[in-house]
């Protein structure tokens, strides 16, 4: 019953059809699991657009299951910081006129 009165605020916003639809647990509580950390590593990492810190945190997120890890919100958060500081420190050096 506990799980069911959380997912409710989740679930009553979707519509009927879409609810229906739900068809694996696992991939709702992953979301539930990227989601606040997408969120701490959006205000951490402003000059990398959202879409992008969304792809990281799910593919390190499917990463993790599929090498047996337990995909806890640390270990996803500390992964996906590390990729996205190493996209923030490939980026070029800004350009200074001559």
């Amino acid at each position: 019953m506990g799980a069911h009165v959380a997912l409710q605020p989740f679930l009553g916003g979707l519509p009927q059809g879409l609810q229906r639809n739900l068809t694996s647990m696992l991939a709702l509580a992953t979301r539930f699991l990227r989601e606040p950390v997408s969120l701490r590593l959006a205000e951490e990492f402003l000059t990398i657009p959202v879409d992008t810190i969304d792809r990281c945190v799910a593919d390190v997120c499917a990463c993790a299951q599929h090498l047996g890890i337990s995909p806890t919100p640390d270990v996803i958060e500390r992964i996906a910081r590390e990729h996205l500081l190493a996209i923030v420190n490939s980026a070029p050096p800004p350009r200074t006129p001559r």
